[in-house]
């Protein structure tokens, strides 16, 4: 199985307003995800946002400090680590995984207003391209919504 790989270039809304919105809708279509993040207090962040994100929603996830992290079908994590058995890992912060094998899909965020962010994810896009995964491009509407903008099928270049 190789891994299908999203790249989100965020234009019109931050991490934190698209975030809960892409988690949510993993969800509710059945996926078990994992969100990394750069930090501790990163994930504390991202914890509370969760919570909190619209007043009539509730998104099921936990941190470590929670403890049972098999039970959470989203877990927020600052490690590489995928401890609720997730089929999704979605990163933040310009952080990357050594197991993206172990996912069948991962979802990267990256802010169109960061140049660094959208080099790294352009060098990114190349590396895992070379390395033979299934990628897509999604840019932001301007309603905030995601819009395919290129694909690359598995296969090393030769």
């Amino acid at each position: 199985m190789t891994t299908r790989i999203g790249f989100y270039h965020l234009q019109q809304t931050s991490l934190d307003q698209a975030l809960p919105r892409l988690i949510d809708k993993a969800v509710q279509a059945g996926h078990r995800v994992v969100v990394m993040a750069g930090s501790a207090e990163r994930v504390a962040f991202l914890d509370s946002l969760l919570w909190t994100w619209e007043a009539d929603s509730w998104l099921p996830h936990g941190t470590a400090k929670d403890g049972d992290a098999q039970l959470q079908p989203v877990f927020l994590t600052d490690q590489d680590e995928n401890p609720n058995g997730a089929d999704l890992l979605l990163l933040t912060d310009g952080v990357l995984s050594a197991h993206l094998d172990s996912f069948a899909r991962c979802l990267t965020l990256f802010d169109g207003n960061d140049q660094t962010a959208v080099e790294q994810a352009r060098a990114l896009w190349k590396e895992w391209k070379d390395g033979g995964y299934d990628l897509t491009y999604y840019q932001q509407t301007e309603r905030g919504g995601w819009q395919e903008k290129a694909r690359a099928a598995s296969g090393p270049v030769n």
